[in-house]
């Protein structure tokens, strides 16, 4: 199931995207890190009703944020649609433990769904040029990579900008 975060499970979101950075820092991916996600960004998410979490068996497997807010980060982009009516997909995470079944898969099958049910043109997101893993996970799904844009918090690499229109 995939319902809204509640503020509670923000300890254990931290777990788990604390486990996903620790996983792909042993891939050599220094995507996340002490910076990046923090407590504050997700009670930020909770508040905007834009963090998600995904229940399996009662335990928490997943997290995606789902949010028609564009991050400044973002103008400079050459998308595909105009800069209105778009869904940004950010901090999409699974437990190192559960992941290759197909749990993220499930989360941005209904982040895209969402966007479709709510008449929106797009969805975007960014992921980090390090990381082919989850580059080849969106293009599968149709994204295209448009540009590059920074995180200087968090890597000296740019982060890779996808768009999938709808």
């Amino acid at each position: 199931m995939i319902r809204s975060a509640k503020i509670s499970e923000i300890s254990d979101i931290l777990k788990l995207t604390e486990a996903c950075a620790k996983a792909m820092i042993e891939q050599g991916i220094y995507q996340w890190n002490e910076h990046y996600p923090s407590r504050s960004v997700f009670e930020k998410d909770v508040r905007e009703k834009s963090l998600y979490a995904l229940i399996i068996d009662g335990q928490l497997l997943g997290t995606v944020v789902i949010s028609p807010k564009m991050d400044q980060e973002y103008v400079p982009v050459k998308w595909l649609t105009p800069n209105q009516n778009n869904l940004y997909i950010h901090r999409l995470a699974v437990a190192p433990e559960h992941q290759g079944k197909g749990y993220a898969q499930r989360l941005m099958d209904f982040a895209e769904r969402q966007a479709r049910e709510k008449g929106y043109v797009s969805v975007r997101l960014d992921t980090f040029s390090q990381n082919r893993r989850n580059q080849i996970f969106y293009e599968t799904r149709g994204y295209q990579k448009l540009g590059d844009i920074f995180f200087p918090k968090q890597s000296e690499y740019p982060f890779h900008c996808y768009e999938l229109p709808l």
